[in-house]
């Protein structure tokens, strides 16, 4: 089971299934997993065989919730919606705080409603009567009762008839490529490879064939497109897109009667779904109430172009959101060059925010601190104030300038007491303390860890713990490093003086010092003295 599940997430589904159907041959009866084997033949396209084995792991136990899910899931991927519908409705029932039977069932919805139409779409009307039934039924009886005649060959009708099919399949494909949409190109490609004879002879690593590959991928898109064809038909998408142009038309011809409460309503709208992790959401929302305010004029609303730069700053933010840094950018220049042609400060404070976001995220720092410097006489609050140091502190610290970056850190440490804000002392003690690592200060750096441990504390912050704890063992590994750096130069010193004591030695002296190695080697090993004659003094005449 292990390895099924390490092979799975890998996404090698088939080597999954292999494993999960020997794990079956020991024990038949595991509905965990039956259910991981139905996983991988749904992730194959293989909804058939993922919904037998759904079923297999229900025999036993109707209630099983995981087996209730994978049997609703193969029943959506077949298209019959209907019925995963119900089986999303049963799981919903015995597990109702999971989410993904939730999920199911606003999908199911989705789907069924993409294929009969909502009730709103679809008007019937009583008219007629039945005795067209009548009249069917009796046009086949005549047509039953004509005689056969011999088929003639008429080459303008098999022409007309191969025009017929031509269309037929141009249609077909048209049709195709609307439910594949991008894929379509894919679709286009694989079959190409196909056609070229050399290319499908050929093997890949394992041994497996080319062809097999290119047609197992044809085969896929294939069973998509009837599955898309089931979940939204194409008559299903036409509908909705008449549906939609009359709503924009509607949307156009009819202004709300209270300009004023429909902004400010769909300002709080978007902000509530950026702020729920919904930013595709927020960007959409956010895109129509810009269409609706480009299409009033200056008498409807006087304050328009306040209003499209804070849309314009929505779309923005909602775009950092979602990774696409360059559209981000854009649009908060946008709001930057209505908020200054039109002389709006707060707007061109809130542009130069969110444009330093942008240009710090994508790592152009220098960028990032040129415009959030602009912004620093603009700054009212405190709190505004520490967290504008702070950020143009962290650039220039990423940029390795460590003594701008300690500065601006005091600075939103300055401003953080100020606004008595424990979390923002927090976050600039901590950069001052990085600053100071890097200016190789680690005695500054290990008291503003400790300061920043304490507040790290006080508010319960775990994360900030365990990193402010790494953090200290480096710098107090940081004051060791520099204590033995700083004995070694010691010793050497002290050594320096017998050095310059030996150089002024006059030459005798040294000679004496080299002799003297020599007399010690004569007193281990004596050797017994030779008398010498003793020369006698010559007698000195008496007077």
């Amino acid at each position: 089971m292990a390895e099924g599940e390490q092979l799975y997430q890998k996404a090698e589904y088939r080597k999954a299934i292999e494993t999960y159907t020997t794990a079956l041959i020991l024990q038949p009866s595991d509905k965990n997993c039956l259910v991981s084997r139905a996983k991988c033949y749904l992730k194959l396209g293989d909804a058939a065989s993922a919904l037998n084995d759904a079923e297999e792991a229900l025999k036993e136990d109707k209630r099983f919730f995981r087996g209730l899910y994978q049997k609703a899931e193969a029943l959506y991927a077949m298209g019959d919606f209907e019925f995963a519908l119900v089986y999303y409705h049963r799981g919903n029932k015995i597990r109702p705080e999971l989410q993904q039977f939730r999920l199911g069932i606003q999908k199911a919805r989705e789907a069924i409603i993409n294929s009969v139409g909502s009730p709103e779409s679809v008007t019937l009307e009583n008219t007629g009567n039945l005795l067209f039934l009548s009249k069917q039924e009796e046009s086949k009886q005549a047509q039953m009762k004509l005689p056969v005649k011999p088929v003639k060959k008429d080459l303008k009708k098999d022409f007309r008839q191969l025009q017929l099919e031509k269309e037929e399949l141009e249609k077909k494909e048209k049709k195709i490529r609307q439910l594949l949409g991008e894929l379509y190109i894919d679709k286009a490609y694989l079959e190409t490879l196909l056609n070229d004879e050399d290319l499908v002879k050929g093997n890949v690593r394992g041994g497996i064939r080319l062809k097999d590959l290119i047609m197992s991928g044809i085969t896929y898109l294939d069973t998509r497109t009837n599955f898309w064809r089931q979940q939204k038909p194409i008559y299903a998408r036409e509908r909705d897109r008449r549906l939609l142009e009359q709503k924009w038309n509607r949307d156009k011809k009819v202004k709300p009667a209270d300009p004023t409460r429909y902004i400010l309503k769909s300002l709080q709208e978007i902000d509530r779904l950026l702020t729920s992790g919904n930013p595709k959401a927020s960007r959409k929302k956010a895109l129509q109430v810009l269409k609706t305010v480009e299409g009033w004029t200056e008498e409807d609303v006087p304050n328009r172009q306040e209003i499209l730069g804070n849309l314009y700053s929505c779309i923005g933010n909602a775009q950092i959101e979602m990774g696409d840094m360059e559209a981000a950018l854009e649009s908060q220049k946008k709001d930057l060059l209505i908020s200054t042609q039109y002389n709006l400060p707060e707007a061109k404070s809130r542009a130069l925010d969110n444009i330093g976001r942008v240009y710090a995220r994508i790592g152009q720092f220098q960028n990032a601190i040129d415009v959030w410097e602009q912004k620093i006489p603009m700054a009212k609050s405190s709190l505004e104030k520490t967290w504008l140091f702070h950020e143009i502190g962290r650039c220039y610290l990423e940029l390795s300038n460590s003594e701008v970056a300690r500065d601006y850190g005091e600075k939103s440490m300055a401003a953080a007491e100020e606004a008595e804000d424990i979390e923002w002392q927090l976050n600039a003690s901590v950069l001052v303390a990085q600053a100071e690592v890097q200016l190789k200060d680690f005695k500054s750096a290990v008291t503003n860890f400790e300061k920043s441990l304490e507040r790290a504390k006080l508010l319960h912050n775990e994360a900030a713990e365990h990193a402010i704890k790494i953090a200290l063992k480096e710098a107090n590994k940081g004051i060791v490093e520099q204590l033995k750096a700083q004995q070694q130069p010691e010793a050497q010193e002290a050594e320096k003086p017998d050095l310059v004591e030996a150089e002024t030695k006059p030459a005798e002296e040294i000679s004496q010092d080299t002799e003297e190695p020599e007399a010690q080697e004569e007193l281990e090993d004596p050797v017994e003295p030779k008398e010498e004659p003793v020369e006698q003094q010559p007698e000195q005449p008496v007077e």
